[in-house]
């Protein structure tokens, strides 16, 4: 079978915050990123339109010689991945993998709770889908797991307004009320791909004991040993190092924001889905 590139799927600009690292920690990969901008934001849409979207978009990396995809968006990961894993990919290739961006969270949080006592910060859709306490309690059905949906952060993030003191209120507000859930909670997920922007903000409203866990490194080493568990996925990956960006949207403003998320300057290319 031919080699081909790991695909990165995210509704926008989020999923750059876990390839950022996928290339930190695994730079030898090929990597192809789809962006569906023009039908963002998925985290208020229905799970019958976030799965049609994501499988859409699945589908083409899947054209373009991923044998290998990863929904790094939350609500992706929350509202399809179930479904495209267990309904879709056996029609379509029982070969192909495609993997989410929650149960590798999900598995390692308890190293970090003393208290047993964990909090969710997430989109509408992530929360209301009720994935984090579902792949928690599989691991660590001690943790009483508290969530909060932060439906004007993601906005805050993609205007980049996510360092100004207008993005206090947003951020100070649902910190609250996730901490009024219990005093006791002293481990708090960012359940969205974009929050890492806000990680300063979040930090300073947060107790200080708490700790931050941001999804991009945990993804990574998530990654790294899924392939080194599964060695006839592994070597279907090609490894030129080379990333290539695709937005269903203007590659200008993609360009534009990207960088923010990203780290460094993007050049995307448009997709247009049929």
């Amino acid at each position: 079978m031919q080699q081909g590139a790991i695909g990165v799927f995210d509704s926008g600009y989020g999923g750059l915050t876990v390839l950022k690292e996928f290339v930190k920690q695994l730079p030898e990969y090929d990597y192809l990123y789809l962006g569906d901008n023009a039908r963002t934001p998925y985290g208020t849409r229905s799970f019958e339109t976030v799965h049609q979207y994501t499988l859409e978009c699945v589908k083409h990396l899947f054209d373009s010689g991923c044998r290998l995809v990863i929904l790094a968006c939350n609500t992706a990961s929350a509202k399809a991945l179930r479904s495209i894993q267990q309904q879709d990919l056996p029609t379509i290739d029982p070969s192909r993998r495609v993997l989410g961006v929650i149960r590798p969270t999900a598995e390692i949080v308890g190293n970090f709770t003393k208290t047993g006592k964990v909090g969710i910060l997430g989109t509408a859709g992530t929360v209301a889908s009720q994935s984090y306490p579902i792949e928690i309690e599989k691991f660590y059905p001690e943790i009483n797991v508290f969530q909060e949906a932060c439906p004007m952060w993601v906005p805050l993030v993609e205007n980049n307004e996510f360092d100004s003191s207008g993005a206090d209120y947003f951020v100070q507000k649902h910190i609250d009320q996730l901490m009024a859930q219990s005093a006791d909670i002293d481990t708090v997920v960012l359940g969205c791909t974009h929050y890492p922007l806000l990680i300063n903000k979040i930090k300073q409203f947060l107790p200080s004991a708490v700790t931050v866990l941001s999804q991009g490194e945990i993804v990574a080493q998530g990654l790294m040993d899924y392939l080194q568990r599964h060695p006839e996925v592994e070597t279907l990956c090609s490894k030129n190092g080379n990333r290539r960006f695709l937005t269903t949207d203007s590659t200008e403003v993609f360009d534009q924001h990207a960088s923010i998320f990203f780290g460094e300057p993007v050049k995307s290319e448009h997709l247009a889905l049929q």
